[in-house]
């Protein structure tokens, strides 16, 4: 990445002309092929998220977010009411298209315009939605909607430990930034957080990248992917 001189001959940053801050995110809905990004309601998708989450019998999904598992529907509506009318997190619901249903919780968070960085986090997914078109899908059409608006920075963030979210970020083409030990106190007990991240430099062959992978000719009758989407951003990010 390019470093400019000062008059004195220190490096110095790159200089970003004519920055202007974008707006934060809006409480809008995110459409796309297999599923639709909506503000969350209680009212609307309470009932129907519960149930989707019922799927996670053993409350897998739960571990290493810092709320649930939920004992019934009275308990989780309350923890979504405490949370839908926030503006950083900012909480959407995920509609599988196919059922019209909501089988999943995202959000904008840690919102700095000022800097154009944003996160997503507070992923909790369904059954229902994990490891499915839908759920790489959403990924995408919030990714995209952050660098439409303006965001330099797009930022992935986890326990350590959780093999599956750190996997997920590297084959949704985030690159790993190092681990800040001792970050937080989760749930009674350490959590070492590690840092992921898109730059909007990198988002044009990304976006590249995730319509290949979601386009219906990548999947054989049986729903079987044809390329790997994890392939396709590596090759992408080498090339970048």
């Amino acid at each position: 990445m390019k470093t400019d001189t000062n008059s004195l001959g220190q490096p110095i940053g790159f200089a970003v002309p004519a920055w202007k801050p974008p707006a934060v995110p809006a409480r809008t809905t995110m459409a796309g092929r297999y599923c639709r990004i909506e503000p969350l309601n209680p009212d609307r998708h309470a009932a129907e998220l519960h149930a989707a989450n019922a799927l996670d019998r053993d409350g897998r999904m739960w571990t290493y977010l810092s709320c649930g598992p939920f004992e019934n529907l009275e308990s989780y509506r309350k923890w979504l009411d405490g949370v839908y009318g926030g503006a950083d997190p900012l909480f959407f619901a995920i509609i599988d298209s196919a059922s019209d249903k909501a089988v999943g919780v995202a959000s904008y968070m840690r919102i700095e315009p000022a800097s154009g960085v944003i996160e997503v986090g507070h992923l909790a997914f369904s059954p229902h939605l994990q490891r499915s078109r839908a759920a790489t899908e959403a990924m995408f059409l919030m990714m995209r909607n952050a660098f439409e608006m303006g965001y330099r920075r797009y930022e992935w963030k986890c326990h350590s430990l959780n093999a599956p979210s750190r996997a997920a970020a590297e084959r949704l083409g985030f690159s790993y930034e190092g681990i800040f030990r001792q970050h937080v106190v989760h749930k009674g007990r350490n959590r070492d957080t590690a840092w992921y991240a898109v730059i909007d430099s990198e988002w044009p062959v990304l976006e590249a990248t995730f319509k290949h992978w979601l386009d219906p000719d990548n999947f054989d009758a049986a729903g079987k992917q044809k390329t790997r989407l994890s392939d396709l951003t590596r090759e992408a990010l080498a090339h970048s």
